[in-house]
């Protein structure tokens, strides 16, 4: 049984931390290959498993230390049939792999909270999915209606879960989103959708992303619990964040990238630019301080537990 599905924590004030860029981290620090960027995978063995429970241990205990909510996103960006098709997983195997690997986030909170004696900070467990395409180019764009078949069985998977909602990150175009928040309505289970971004702010689509959060929750009667943006460096975005209107108070989550890059240099870079984490954190500082009702805080491509570390220690003790 969830625990939050029904009041979700981080509607509320508090700061919530997320992990950083899992994928790259992966790669670039363990050095080993991830084919598709599909870190599910890792979910079939034992070493995997353990890499994985390492991985989010780190990020808990950083929350804990500042005293922050966290969420667990799973590892299931790229379970979706198309990119587990790849890798020769049958339909029910994915079911089964997207299961699991709630089921590997809720022995994670678990053991955080029996450590703790139940006083615990909220740990919400999401289950993260992905585009069908590529996060960075919208592709041949889906109707809402044949996204939300498409992703429908993903997230009713999810909604069978202890998962207490679902997250859509790297959204390039809002009918996508639209069909996933639709699917997530049905299924019962609340949506936050997370758009990607390019440098100049707008969606890979040209939409901006007042135009596409607006539109999504015109086509679901506001279904979203929150919209957030990832894939993208502050200095990509800050400036329409002083912009007004009911929109930008839909927006309560940032999981910025390390890089200035554009997505198109992050595509064919050989090297992980991680950036500077200490002014990563002072930029989301400076994002909360206009926007404070923007809580729920993480890193995306070239982060890892020093950015994250970083954000925490500069919004949490703000807050605080």
């Amino acid at each position: 049984m969830s625990l939050y599905r029904n009041r979700l924590p981080q509607l509320a004030d508090n700061v919530f931390l997320t992990d950083g860029g899992c994928e790259t981290t992966y790669i670039f620090h363990e050095g080993k290959e991830l084919p598709y960027f599909a870190l599910f995978d890792l979910l079939k063995s034992e070493e995997g498993r353990a890499w994985l429970q390492s991985y989010y241990a780190r990020y808990m205990a950083i929350a804990k230390s500042n005293g922050t909510g966290f969420i667990l996103e799973s590892p299931t960006w790229r379970a979706n049939p198309d990119w587990a098709a790849k890798l020769g997983y049958s339909q029910a195997a994915l079911d089964a792999a997207n299961a699991q690997a709630i089921d590997v986030m809720r022995t994670l909170r678990d053991h955080a909270m029996a450590k703790d004696g139940g006083k615990a900070q909220p740990i919400v467990i999401s289950g993260c999915l992905g585009p069908r395409g590529d996060g960075y180019d919208p592709g041949q764009i889906m109707t809402a209606t044949e996204a939300e078949e498409y992703h429908s069985a993903q997230i009713r998977v999810f909604a069978a879960s202890q998962a207490d909602m679902v997250s859509a990150m790297t959204m390039t175009n809002a009918e996508e989103a639209i069909g996933i928040a639709r699917a997530a309505a049905s299924a019962g289970i609340p949506s936050a959708i997370s758009f990607t971004l390019e440098t100049d702010g707008k969606l890979p689509t040209g939409q901006s992303l007042r135009d596409a959060i607006e539109t999504v929750d015109d086509e679901t009667d506001g279904s979203p619990a929150y919209f957030c943006i990832n894939c993208a460096h502050p200095t990509h975005f800050t400036t329409m964040l002083a912009n007004d209107g009911d929109w930008l108070l839909r927006l309560r989550g940032i999981r910025a990238n390390a890089s200035k890059r554009s997505h198109a240099e992050l595509d064919e870079a050989t090297d992980l630019d991680d950036g500077d984490p200490v002014q990563l954190g002072r930029e989301y500082l400076a994002i909360r301080r206009h926007a404070p009702w923007i809580n729920v805080l993480g890193g995306c491509c070239g982060t890892d537990h020093r950015h994250v570390e970083q954000i925490g220690h500069c919004c949490a003790s703000a807050a605080g």
